[in-house]
């Protein structure tokens, strides 16, 4: 019987960061996977903002980064006509240092995940399926079967990172309550040209129809996604690229010069019951699935992960009570139901038939969007909630207080354009306390007493810019977000923190 602290069911970006991130702060992980190697097509290609904030922390941005293609704009087009382009850079330029969507398609980014955590140690253990399991108030005894036969492995904790039609959701029998659109997609990898074959990212609306592009490289390689005609589908046969909608793709000047591989698909809105049962957490697409409206899943099974690692090492090396792991389901949940929400709202107006909506997407939607997007906070707004930086947990048992109009619960915001980069000393992944002016003696005192990493940055422009409070403290939590905001920087507040949440931040 093998031992471990942390069982991970499934090799996807989810479940590959939670061990990372584990690995990171000193938690034995076991990851299994019933595939034979990492994907080899490239499904999920968005990473946002704030993934990159967040691996940041594991020193893997800047290689991400590298691998992939930044694209600065997304385009709108309308019969025929390219009716708005909206900007990245100008959203983001000063509010994150990664002001862009980076397309970096999920086979290569699994590489990169899976080669650094074989430098850490750990070897995904592939053609390893999870056949079922069974927990107590001690641990989980999992039973998997592998290249050389049957085994049991015994964990403290069990994570269920095995996507959509999860074996780990399934016996937990917590429901994945939500729909199923009506409609066919496709989502090809083409060779293209033509003048949208330019590295950035168009959206065609056509009458009845549409068509994403999403480029690779400025060579032509791209990411195709649209709709499958009706009449195809009721046919039954097997489906190819010459049973897409043609109208939308030609209203973007495209030819298609090879089709790399192809692929359809339905889309589902659905979201778990529950994120825990015991000591079996679920994440990524065992938890939730939505539309692909924004490129929001991988990114948002990775913050699942981010999210839920930093709490098991706490509980796992008895600096936090079991409770803590609550909080996993009370903040993930709650923004998984708003984010299935959301992309169901965008993404049925997308689909909508009929003249009427016909009218509204293809004349009256661009013209919207262009003109709302030249508005400053709204162009900011947006970008925020298409980059995840806008996700925050104000109900969570963990966040409290407000300085300036930072509150308890967001992330802490950036000063790096004009300012000093203040995301850069959270690499240590640990508690730590930010004041942007002068620190008071006992704060000081406190933070040295407790072990806390404090920080501090002489006040400035970029600080009001963003939002901080000058000499407030705010106490930030080892994945980035503030969970105390104190105006007054009193270190009695952050002694009464951790006491009422029973958290050892060292």
């Amino acid at each position: 019987m093998d031992e471990t602290e942390v069982l991970i069911a499934g090799a996807g970006p989810t479940g590959l960061v939670l061990a990372l991130w584990l690995v990171r702060q000193g938690v034995k992980v076991r990851v299994v996977d019933r595939s034979e190697g990492p994907g080899t097509s490239s499904r999920a290609m968005a990473v946002q903002a704030r993934t990159l904030e967040l691996y940041r922390q594991l020193g893997l941005a800047d290689e991400i980064v590298a691998g992939g293609l930044r694209n600065p704009a997304i385009n709108l087009w309308a019969k025929g006509e390219r009716r708005a382009r909206l900007s990245f850079r100008d959203a983001g330029r000063e509010l994150t240092p990664f002001p862009f969507v980076l397309i970096y398609p999920q086979d290569r980014h699994e590489r990169v995940l899976v080669r650094h955590l074989e430098e850490a140690g750990v070897r995904v253990e592939r053609s390893t399926e999870l056949l079922g399991f069974e927990q107590d108030a001690g641990g989980v005894v999992a039973r998997l079967r592998g290249p050389a036969g049957e085994s049991v492995c015994n964990a403290a904790w069990m994570a269920g990172c095995d996507g959509a039609h999860s074996i780990v959701r399934h016996q937990l029998g917590t429901g994945f309550e939500g729909g199923t659109y009506e409609h066919t997609f496709y989502v090809a990898d083409v060779d293209v040209t033509g003048p949208s074959a330019n590295g950035e990212i168009h959206l065609s609306l056509e009458d009845g129809d549409f068509a994403a592009l999403f480029a690779y490289d400025q060579r032509g390689s791209a990411r195709l996604v649209g709709a499958v005609r009706d009449e195809e589908v009721r046919r039954g046969h097997d489906l190819a690229f010459d049973d897409v909608r043609q109208r939308a793709i030609g209203s973007l000047g495209l030819t298609i010069e090879k089709v790399n591989w192809f692929s359809t698909y339905r889309v589902h809105h659905r979201v778990a019951g529950h994120y825990r049962s015991g000591r079996v957490l679920l994440l990524g697409d065992a938890a939730h699935v939505h539309s692909p409206a924004g490129g929001q899943g991988m990114n948002t099974g990775i913050g699942d992960a981010v999210n839920l690692a930093w709490k098991l090492a706490h509980v796992l090396q008895g600096r936090a009570p079991d409770a803590l792991l609550d909080t996993y389901e009370i903040e993930r949940k709650a923004f998984a139901r708003k984010l299935v929400e959301t992309t169901d709202r965008a993404f049925s107006f997308v689909i909508a038939e009929g003249s009427f909506a016909d009218f509204v997407r293809t004349r009256i939607a661009p013209l919207f969007a262009s003109a709302a997007y030249g508005i400053e906070p709204v162009r900011a707004f947006m970008f925020r909630v298409l980059s995840q930086m806008g996700i925050h947990y104000p109900d969570s048992p963990l966040s409290a207080g407000s300085a300036g109009h930072v509150k308890g619960g967001e992330r802490l915001p950036w000063t790096g354009h004009g300012g000093p980069d203040n995301h850069a000393p959270l690499s240590a992944i640990a508690w730590q306390v930010h004041v942007y002016g002068t620190v008071r003696p006992e704060l000081a005192a406190w933070c040295a007493r407790r072990g806390v990493a404090l920080h501090q940055a002489g006040w400035c422009d970029a600080c009001q810019a963003a939002g901080l409070a000058r000499d407030a403290a705010y106490l930030v939590r080892p994945d980035t977000y503030v969970a105390l905001a104190d105006r007054d920087a009193n270190p009695d507040a952050l002694e009464r923190y951790f006491a009422e949440r029973g958290i050892r931040p060292t």
